[in-house]
């Protein structure tokens, strides 16, 4: 293998390795303040709805308020989801929703 190959590949493992490494490493000892682990826990709502928005919202590049089957999907998944936790029970009733709207609309 080239020298200059061998570089490149464990450069881009170290780049890779350290931001998920050091942190735990920085972190593991430190006692962090009880509203900065309660401000973390809602990251993953917020990364979830950063995902999700523009899928339901803008599913041809427009915005599209009415006559969007992906937000009237979105409504019966959603409630599932809140009621009862299950992953797959949301992705079924989800996609079952999709194809009655779509067929629908």
């Amino acid at each position: 293998m080239d020298r200059q190959i061998l570089i490149l590949i464990l450069g881009t493992a170290l780049v890779t390795y350290l931001p998920r490494m050091l942190p735990l490493v920085v972190l593991s000892r430190a006692r962090l303040p009880e509203f900065f682990l309660r401000w973390l826990g809602f990251i993953p709502a917020a990364v979830l709805a950063a995902l999700l928005a523009p899928g339901l919202l803008l599913p041809q590049g427009k915005l599209a308020l009415t006559g969007n089957p992906y937000i009237l999907a979105a409504i019966p998944a959603g409630l599932v989801a809140v009621k009862t936790r299950s992953m797959a029970l949301t992705i079924v009733s989800g996609m079952a929703a999709m194809v009655l709207f779509q067929y629908w609309l």
